[in-house]
């Protein structure tokens, strides 16, 4: 039986599915009565599974009449390479947000299945770095690499 987690994302994945806008506007509080726990596993749920790198946006907006929209994004592999590489530029590449964002592009095809393996020992390669801010660093600038190399032969 699969998890909490798990049951959550599928149901808020099929109602995305059936959505002729490509979009939900759901309540948390709702939510979590239907699946019977806190808005915060709502959260986590939220946080983890609907990420950009994953092509999804979240909007929240709290209080009263509060909602959250999901919106499952279509992005060009243009789009999505200057979006990923926007993300490391501004900031440090944990490997999980790193592992999201090479799963996406090979879900939408725009890597192999080979690149991606090839992509993803290349960072197992940084779990000897104890230092985290130095791991995320590393990762961000092997990912960069990676994707400007597949950007200069031609995706």
């Amino acid at each position: 039986m699969g998890s909490l987690a798990d049951s959550m994302e599928d149901y808020l994945k099929k109602l995305l599915s059936l959505s002729a806008s490509g979009c939900i506007d759901i309540k948390r509080k709702e939510l979590a009565g239907k699946f019977m726990c806190v808005p915060s596993q709502v959260n986590y749920v939220l946080e983890t599974r609907f990420t950009l790198e994953k092509g999804f946006s979240v909007e929240s907006k709290r209080g009263g009449k509060g909602f959250v929209r999901i919106r499952k994004l279509d992005l060009s592999a243009e789009n999505l390479l200057s979006m990923i590489l926007q993300d490391i530029m501004d900031a440090q590449m944990s490997e999980s947000s790193a592992r999201g964002m090479i799963h996406r592009l090979y879900e939408l095809k725009y890597i192999s299945f080979r690149e991606s393996r090839l992509m993803e020992t290349t960072l197992n390669s940084l779990q000897i770095v104890q230092d985290v801010t130095l791991r995320n660093s590393l990762t961000g600038l092997l990912l960069r690499d990676m994707l400007l190399m597949l950007i200069k032969y031609n995706f």
